[in-house]
């Protein structure tokens, strides 16, 4: 049995973080340029841990599968990036954050790794308006916050609704400065399908050049993922469309546990799906509710005379106005935490009162922040969120409420990391939204760049050497060994074998497919008789995946279709984990909603006697079923408590 050490410093939480970087052990100046470190995936945290090490010294390869570390999916993060600064003097600080944190997670995160978080987003801010981030200012020049949901105060920094891109921007502007001074060589347009392990470590990777065909070997003394979440599982969620799990997936079947990952986020608002042959959903910022107001018609009639278009939402009162998250949640209102408000929206569409044509969605109205702010001060706020929401959808937010439904948009979920963000697999770290680290079963707004950025520029950076200090006498590695022959070999096979298939269905069509599935019966809400049917559903779909799927085009050239046809291969082999991860969850918590285990008046209802874990799953091979271990989540400073945003 194998047994998960999490490896957390002794001492009060608020002193592991100081404690563990006092007794850290250190790489020397000369030392570091022996070692090679590669890091898979540009986003924000891949990007800031790929330029720190290089400006430590390190020999950095950094990996992406877009042309430019630019197009990662950070760049789309819209709303903005919490940290404890208290310029608000509203009462925040460290530990209410990593209280906030916590809650937010409904308990099913690990103490000590959101605490050092809490303590490192101070350090964040700073240096991003170093790099010259342009962080919206009060008319004194004061950095500015708004609030996010599942907090009562106000921490979130951001560049009006462009947070991501500007983080990002400033993050490339520091990788590219390691890439001109030869402490970084960038490799894109790579797709990374292995991990090569030498001696039971981490040495490096198998990619393919996606414009070539090529397949390469790469090697290094310790191997960094930062390759991003699995929303794309459901094939309708707000990531990129290029956004998948294979790197870690191929970690997952090398020996690296993946932690809980039936824990995958739903975001409140996004605009609905709106026909069969759509590819993606867009996110509206979470920040608009901090002046939009969640409603649907109280009354049916109502309701009914919208659908139809016989009326406009303008002509209903305010008091036949179900403002249900005011109702039911008076406390925090619009801004409880992304889980309750999509559960709350599903609730009224499944009690018929949806306002679409389908039925399924509520209005977000900002009619009574535009009359108390004034019009050019919300355009100030959300003005560029308001464009690209007409130019969707043809309809100004400013004169009609838009309308929304929740979506996939993260996952909690992810490779179990240790203290250190190492996996079960020496010299293998995971960091962002690719481990399961900080969130628990939900993740609050505003956190994910939070964590990219604290993980990339200030806790890797550390706990990375404290493993490298013990391989600076081991010489640098030959990727013509027969490790890297063996496991180039085995994606030259995989590649081929789904080539050779031969079948007649796309590969676009079974990810549409496998995403109905993975919605229907693993999404918003779970039950154990759906669950089980999903496994045969996934079974089946497998099954007729191997024999029936089509991919046109060559090996030896640029073919996203072969791209595409390994991600869903891995894909439909990670639905069939979070099903199974759903399923011996026999609790509700955060966005893991089982219906059997609801409060009387509909809030997740969880079970900290038996389920108080994180669920760590281990590959035993295609076609075993994975094993489930455990590691036992202790709360010795916030105390578990039934959450309530009331």
């Amino acid at each position: 049995m194998i047994s998960l050490n999490a490896r957390i410093p002794e001492g009060p939480i608020a002193e592991k973080w100081t404690s563990y970087k006092s007794g850290s052990r250190l790489v020397n100046p000369n030392n570091k340029r022996k070692l090679d470190i590669i890091v898979v995936g540009t986003g924000l945290a891949g990007a800031s841990a790929a330029s720190t090490l290089g400006q430590l010294g390190y020999n950095v390869k950094v990996f992406c599968y877009q042309d430019t570390p630019r197009r990662a999916h950070s760049i789309a993060a819209q709303g903005g990036i919490n940290a404890a600064k208290n310029y608000p003097n509203d009462g925040d600080s460290v530990h209410r954050l990593f209280y906030d944190t916590i809650k937010g997670g409904d308990y099913r995160a690990r103490e000590a790794n959101v605490h050092r978080l809490a303590e490192v987003s101070n350090q964040i801010i700073d240096l991003c308006v170093a790099q010259g981030v342009p962080f919206a200012r009060e008319y004194g020049g004061l950095l500015t916050n708004r609030s996010f949901g599942g907090a009562q105060v106000s921490r979130t920094f951001y560049a009006r609704g462009q947070t991501g891109q500007q983080l990002l921007l400033g993050a490339y502007s520091s990788l590219s400065r390691q890439i001109a001074a030869g402490n970084v060589t960038l490799c894109n347009r790579r797709d990374v399908l292995d991990i090569v392990l030498v001696d039971g470590k981490a040495r490096g990777i198998i990619a393919r050049n996606l414009v070539t065909g090529e397949i390469e070997r790469h090697a290094a003394h310790a191997v960094v993922l930062a390759s991003g979440g699995y929303g794309n599982v459901f094939y309708l969620s707000t990531n990129a469309m290029g956004s998948n799990v294979t790197p870690a997936w191929s970690a997952y079947r090398k020996g690296a546990m993946f932690a809980n990952p039936a824990f995958t986020q739903i975001h409140p608002t996004c605009i609905p799906v709106h026909g069969d042959f759509q590819s993606k959903l867009t996110l509206m910022s979470e920040s608009l509710r901090n002046d939009g107001r969640i409603w649907v018609p109280a009354n049916m009639e109502d309701v009914d005379r919208l659908r139809k278009g016989e009326i406009k939402p303008s002509d209903i009162a305010d008091e036949d106005r179900d403002y249900y998250l005011e109702r039911r949640y008076p406390a925090f209102g619009n801004l409880v935490p992304r889980d309750v408000a999509s559960r709350a929206a599903k609730e009224r569409c499944d009690a018929g009162y949806g306002v679409s044509s389908t039925g399924t969605a509520v209005f977000l109205d900002f009619a009574d922040a535009i009359r108390r702010k004034g019009h050019d001060t919300i355009d100030a706020l959300y003005g560029n969120l308001f464009q690209m929401y007409e130019q969707i959808v043809a309809d100004s937010p400013y004169a009609t409420p838009m309308m929304i439904y929740p979506a996939v948009h993260y996952t909690m979920g992810g490779l179990w990391v240790d203290y250190d963000l190492m996996t079960t697999v020496p010299g293998l770290y995971a960091i962002g939204e690719c481990n399961f680290s900080d969130h628990g079963a939900n993740r609050l707004g505003a956190s994910a760049l939070m964590q990219g950025l604290a993980d990339g520029y200030f806790i890797l950076p550390y706990t990375i050497s404290n493993y490298l200090a013990a391989e600076i006498h081991t010489p640098c590695f030959d990727a013509g060994s027969s490790e890297f022959d063996l496991a180039a070999e085995g994606v030259a096979d995989r590649l081929h074998a789904l080539k050779n298939t031969n079948g007649r269905e796309s590969v676009d069509q079974f990810h549409r497919r496998l995403g109905k599935i993975m919605w229907e019966y693993c999404g918003m809400a779970r039950n154990e008789q759906g669950l089980n049917r999903a496994l045969g559903l996934i079974a089946d779909l497998r099954d007729e995946y191997g024999r029936n799927v089509r991919i046109p085009g060559g090996m030896d050239e640029y073919n996203p279709e072969l791209e595409k046809a390994c991600r869903v291969a891995d894909f439909i082999d990670l639905g069939e984990l979070m099903v199974r991860d759903a399923l011996q969850r026999n609790e509700s918590c955060g966005g893991h909603f089982r219906e059997e285990y609801q409060t009387p008046d509909g809030e997740a209802l969880r079970d900290d006697e038996h389920f108080s874990f994180a669920g760590a799953w281990e590959f035993k091979g295609s076609g075993t079923a994975a094993e489930l271990h455990r590691e036992e989540l202790h709360f010795d400073v916030v105390k578990p408590s039934q959450r309530s945003y009331k």
